[in-house]
């Protein structure tokens, strides 16, 4: 089979087969295919873990405390606010950048062959 020439952001973007660039990696919300089903690419052989979790973490958490401190300190709004705004903002925004974050290391893995190695 000719291996397409799909990058890792777009594979991330489009959540898509590393290896062909049209099947989808995902069965549901965040669940991994166990077969690409148009090359049939076994991704079950591919495991992202909790990396994808750590950097939506790390990033999200960095971002949403900056925000809080922000809105904090320039409008002063009653604790209650806080309570109620970050959930709604933060919630979504995780499972927004879960996705393509899990398909970004599913494509790394893929194109580092960590799975052959044993890894």
């Amino acid at each position: 089979m000719v291996e397409a020439n799909i990058s890792v952001f777009e594979a991330a973007l489009r959540g898509r087969c590393p290896r062909c660039g049209k099947g989808p990696v995902f069965d549901g919300l965040l669940t991994v295919r166990p077969r690409c089903p148009v090359c049939g690419l076994d991704l079950s052989a591919h495991d992202a873990g909790d990396g994808p979790a750590v950097f939506v973490i790390f990033i999200l958490g960095a971002v949403i405390v900056g925000l809080a401190f922000w809105v904090e300190f320039t409008f002063s709004p009653p604790l209650w606010v806080h309570a109620i705004l970050w959930p709604i903002v933060t919630i979504p925004a995780a499972i927004a950048l879960m996705r393509p974050i899990k398909a970004a290391l599913i494509a790394l893995q893929y194109r580092h062959r960590a799975s052959e190695m044993g890894l």
